[in-house]
């Protein structure tokens, strides 16, 4: 019989687990393919980074529509106050950098 953990400590490692699972799936999962591509990635590369803030600022995040998370990413409107924090500039740098790898990667079959 498998040996259940009934510390407190496993089960807040459980619902984190969990948790990161859920906007894992929410990030993959958005209605469009762009979105799902973006977010989906982002969510894959930078949860197991973050702490428990950080996993409130995305799910806050996933809250909102897509063509908002859109002009917010790419610098067509500022994100209003309570989504302007690390959490937005992590996904906004996690675009760039996949943008400039994928420049190279064109240049570098040219």
């Amino acid at each position: 019989m498998a040996h259940v953990n009934h510390s407190g400590l496993g089960r807040e490692q459980d619902h984190a687990d969990v948790r990161c699972r859920r906007l894992v799936f929410r990030s993959w999962n958005r209605g469009t393919q762009e979105s799902d591509l973006i977010l989906g990635s982002f969510a894959e590369t930078s949860l197991p980074k973050f702490d428990s803030i950080q996993l409130d600022r995305l799910e806050a995040l996933l809250d909102c529509s897509d063509p908002d998370l859109f002009d917010w990413i790419f610098g067509v409107t500022p994100p209003p106050v309570q989504h302007d924090h690390d959490v937005m500039r992590l996904l906004r740098d996690f675009c760039i950098a996949r943008q400039i790898i994928r420049q190279a990667q064109q240049q570098s079959r040219t």
